[in-house]
């Protein structure tokens, strides 16, 4: 049922397509491309369940309340606990070491606004954790979800972002000033 439903609002209501294969691989870095509005998101959850594929999100472990966190976990929330002095990339990637099946979804802007420089955190955590990034071009100027194939980061950020941003020269987002 919920199938159905996700279904009709993301390719009838928002009238999206999906271009390419999403990967049938246990553990993967999603980066999502451009995010501009709180509607990506809203996409984003019709799509996977219609493709019934785990996507995860880390949140504070804050927002994981007795109240909240069956929402947020259905969502594909994971609670960030993060123990003393122990950044956020080394939580993260230890999440993927101990979830037989991770793939978390990432904005690599870190906002919906317009920037002119990604975050890396997505990169590292996919570098620390051994695992590749799939980038996903979400182009709501064509009502298309692209999903690029698998890519493994080198030891070169600046050509591996040069690489993965020209994946998304020309897409649009929800809000077209901010992409």
């Amino acid at each position: 049922m919920f199938r159905l439903i996700a279904k009709f609002f993301a390719f009838k209501v928002f009238k999206f397509t999906l271009v390419g294969n999403f990967p049938k691989d246990p553990k993967f870095v999603i980066a999502v491309v451009p995010h501009t509005s709180n509607w990506d998101f809203i996409v984003a959850i019709g799509v996977r369940t219609y493709l019934k594929e785990p996507i995860h999100f880390v949140g504070k472990k804050e927002l994981f309340t007795p109240l909240t966190s069956w929402f947020f976990k259905r969502l594909g929330g994971m609670p960030l606990n993060r123990k003393k002095n122990e950044q956020v990339v080394d939580a993260i990637a230890r999440m993927y070491s101990e979830e037989p099946l991770f793939r978390m979804a990432i904005a690599p802007e870190g906002t919906r606004k317009k920037v002119d420089e990604w975050k890396t955190g997505f990169y590292y955590i996919a570098k620390k954790a051994e695992v590749p990034i799939l980038p996903i071009a979400f182009d709501w100027q064509n009502r298309k979800m692209i999903f690029h194939p698998l890519f493994t980061p080198t030891n070169d950020k600046e050509k591996d972002f040069a690489y993965m941003k020209s994946l998304f020269k020309g897409v649009v987002g929800k809000v077209p000033e901010n992409s």
